[in-house]
């Protein structure tokens, strides 16, 4: 049986929808189990009150960090002490951290380097460099939101030259003689340098979001495996 991956769960509550922990632990579960539970946040303030049930129904801990200064977040400092003992003094695979604050880009770099896998959720307001610091990063949009992302990104996603130069880097490094490579394949090879995930511009799959872009060509393979080719290659 294999071995599930060990989880440690980061969650800055000043910065983060309550509402959305289900969806986090329910992608979390995919990759194992959620061993560490803490979300940080002065619990006196009513803006984080929403966090207050979640905490019980989901097992979470909450870290109480009072406001010791005006504009400044003694939570965020918390947090990263924590994860930083974490990675030294528990036997854990990967980190998550829900936040859209970039202060924690720094944090999620070091993670990486400590060989440890980063999931990041937050807005999507939230900074690139914090956003691509993960190894995966997952934006917690409301439904409403991400059917508009999802229209939005169909009419633009030929005009995405960083998107569109990472997937076909992605098929030139999993190519066979005749251009085409598998869909597995290639999702491997962009999970290994970036944080993309398909769902973040409105698609469930990465085909769904390949079938989007009419500049590549998808076949399915023995064992319902897509392929896909870049259009310049069937010329």
């Amino acid at each position: 049986m294999e071995e599930k991956q060990k989880i440690a769960l980061f969650i800055d509550a000043d910065n983060a929808p309550a509402n959305k922990i289900d969806t986090i632990l329910s992608e979390l579960a995919k990759y194992g189990v959620v061993n560490i539970r803490r979300a940080y946040g002065n619990w006196k303030k009513p803006a984080i009150k929403p966090w207050e049930d979640t905490l019980l129904e989901s097992a979470i801990q909450p870290i109480q960090q009072f406001d010791l200064t005006k504009g400044k977040n003694a939570s965020d400092i918390a947090l990263v002490i924590d994860v930083m003992d974490v990675l030294y003094t528990k036997n854990i695979d990967v980190i998550c951290l829900v936040s859209s604050d970039c202060d924690f880009t720094p944090l999620a770099t070091r993670a990486v380097q400590e060989g440890k896998v980063v999931i990041g959720f937050g807005e999507r307001k939230s900074a690139m460099p914090f956003v691509n610091a993960c190894s995966k990063f997952l934006y917690l949009d409301e439904p409403e939101d991400r059917e508009k992302v999802k229209k939005a990104a169909s009419k633009s996603l030929k005009g995405d030259a960083k998107l569109i130069n990472l997937l076909r880097q992605a098929i030139e490094a999993n190519e066979d003689d005749k251009g085409w490579a598998g869909l597995g394949p290639i999702g491997a090879h962009i999970s290994n340098q970036t944080s993309f995930d398909s769902r973040n511009y409105g698609f469930k799959k990465l085909s769904d979001l390949f079938k989007a872009i009419d500049l590549f060509e998808l076949k399915k393979a023995p064992g319902n495996q897509y392929l896909v080719r870049d259009k310049r290659k069937s010329k």
